[in-house]
């Protein structure tokens, strides 16, 4: 029986990839965190939607200011950037960079895992539309893969992380979402959380807000945020 612990947001990615664990696991358990971030309307939605699917969750709260920095992301971070569209994104590395996120993330997931007899992890992460984050990269996913296996097993077994959005636009994420939700995909897809400025439905001028819009226009597919956002 393959199992899976899938790094879950509750946000548009990570529930895309929820999507593809269950396709290819018989077993996929969900890991959340509460590490001080100002959007915590993203745990309440990763709550709902582990709910809803009938996953076993753990959210985990981290202990106060573990995560540093001037990230609009965190509580005592720097003014959150809005854009009126798309092509005023910055380029280069996004403000809201948190150093050390996802490798904190992965380091404790692999805790879990090893207790769980689970070798195979997932998330979200994507080199297309990434905000610059240097530990969203494919590069940086194999390297601590390799480290991961080898402070866990030796050479007796390995961690397999898998990235099955690394390579894919927000456009392909839509389509793959609407792929392996299929008659729910709008319910459950009304219950992610996107946005960096915690407003439910989404600010629409924010980083995150911009593309996931821009994505599903693109795919020709109607968010149901869009719906609820108007109603405001």
């Amino acid at each position: 029986m393959k199992k899976g612990l899938v790094i879950f947001s509750g946000g548009q990615d990570s529930t895309t990839v929820l999507g593809v664990a269950r396709k290819e696991c018989d077993d996929v358990s969900l890991l959340s965190f509460n590490y001080g971030q100002k959007h915590v309307i993203e745990n309440q939605s990763a709550l709902n939607i582990a709910g809803a699917l009938n996953h076993d969750i753990e959210l985990l709260t981290l202990p106060d200011r573990i995560l540093k920095g001037t990230s609009p992301l965190l509580k005592g971070g720097d003014d959150l950037g809005k854009y009126e569209n798309v092509e005023e994104l910055p380029e280069g590395v996004e403000p809201t960079f948190v150093p050390a996120r996802n490798i904190l993330f992965l380091t404790i997931a692999s805790n879990r895992a090893y207790c769980l007899g689970i070798t195979d992890i997932y998330l979200g992460f994507c080199e297309e539309d990434f905000g610059g984050y240097w530990d969203c990269r494919n590069d940086f996913i194999q390297h601590m893969s390799k480290a991961l296996s080898q402070g866990l097993y030796g050479n007796n077994s390995s961690i397999n992380i898998h990235t099955p959005l690394m390579y894919k636009t927000k456009r392909q994420t839509v389509d793959l979402a609407v792929k392996v939700y299929g008659k729910s995909f709008y319910e459950i897809f009304s219950m992610t959380h996107t946005c960096y400025d915690n407003v439910k439905y989404g600010c629409g001028k924010c980083h995150a807000c911009h593309l996931r819009d821009r994505g599903f226009k693109e795919a020709g597919v109607d968010d149901p945020h869009w719906y609820n956002r108007s109603a405001f």
